[in-house]
């Protein structure tokens, strides 16, 4: 029996025998945040902001590999996975439509369990304008929570639209959710306020709806040319394994300025650690923030220019950071993989 692939060569397993969906009513397929959906057939010319295309999404939060329970209460849980999910609709540029959430329990799941597990996913829907409108509940030996989201948007944000000249900038910080978990993990490292902002970055996190929205509004309105955002991602992986995801799908490199993707608060929770403030931003993972390239990007209201795309060079990686000489470093593409 051969080896198991890497999470997105397994995704390129699937995508050989389940993808190849576009046409009609499938407009955006597997291999992006989101899948995209026209509900009807649009009629001739009719342009991008004609009607609404459905985005939906789904996301899994499995214990042992995604949280545990002795790190967060149960309320913590519902909120995070639900935030997960909606994230990709804020990559998308879509506004939340509803969720549905499909519960595995364990036998020591109580009652009283569930309802912290339901109140953390009901905060987390008021904060971002939706409700969990259904799901389904299963007896299983882990606990997971596995979330549908729904979503709509004229003109949907994708991977593939930067390309080279484009700014790349970022809405909501990096790494800071890394070294909450790093903190939590840490015996007697969690008292003062820099802790206390990292782990709740790492429990309470915050899908970019707003932001997304922003992005796809300039998008729309500039139909590609001189718009604020051409392409967009959810940096959920680590800064540089998502903006590789991409750069590869438009076919671009992405150069990145260090100086701009090491925040105070940052700087802070990493000296607590000893740890490298740059490292836990390129790599940290589960931050849930939004990146967006574009001609205009920087210029978007809750979004920092973090950086530029370039041409992309044979044998050059997908992502590097430019020194203050011009020289640029490679940077490798590590980040969360769930078959590495």
């Amino acid at each position: 029996m051969s080896a198991a692939r890497s999470e997105w060569g397994r995704i390129d397993l699937l995508r050989a025998v389940l993808g190849g969906a576009e046409g009609e009513h499938v407009l955006c397929g597997i291999g992006d945040d989101a899948a995209i959906l026209a509900l009807a057939a649009q009629p001739a010319g009719a342009g991008a902001g004609a009607a609404e295309r459905l985005v939906w999404t789904v996301d899994s939060a499995v214990e042992g590999v995604h949280f545990r329970r002795d790190l967060m209460s149960l309320e913590d849980l519902g909120y995070r996975a639900t935030m997960a999910a909606a994230s990709d609709l804020a990559a998308m540029g879509a506004r939340p439509v509803g969720l549905l959430a499909a519960l595995v329990l364990p036998r020591d799941v109580s009652d009283e369990d569930l309802l912290a597990l339901a109140r953390g996913q009901r905060l987390a829907c008021d904060a971002i304008g939706t409700a969990i409108v259904g799901g389904n509940l299963s007896r299983g030996g882990e606990l997971s929570i596995t979330t549908t989201a729904l979503g709509a948007a004229a003109a949907p944000l994708r991977r593939d639209g930067a390309r080279p000249g484009d700014t790349i900038a970022l809405a909501g910080p990096v790494g800071l959710a890394a070294a909450g978990l790093a903190l939590l993990e840490r015996a007697g490292a969690t008292a003062g306020a820099a802790a206390e902002r990292a782990i709740q970055a790492f429990r309470r996190p915050l899908a970019r709806i707003d932001a997304g929205l922003r992005a796809g509004a300039a998008a729309g309105a500039g139909a590609g040319a001189g718009a604020g955002a051409a392409a967009a991602i959810d940096i959920s992986d680590g800064l540089a394994a998502d903006l590789g995801h991409l750069a590869r799908a438009s076919g671009v490199r992405v150069l990145l300025d260090p100086a701009a993707l090491v925040t105070a608060e940052l700087r802070e929770a990493a000296a607590l650690l000893g740890a490298d403030a740059l490292e836990l931003a390129l790599h940290g993972g589960e931050d849930y923030a939004v990146a967006v390239a574009g001609p205009g990007a920087g210029e978007l209201p809750g979004f920092v220019a973090i950086g530029r795309c370039a041409p992309r060079e044979q044998g050059a990686s997908d992502v590097a950071l430019l020194g203050p000489d011009g020289q640029l470093k490679d940077v490798a593409a590590r980040g969360y993989d769930h078959f590495a």
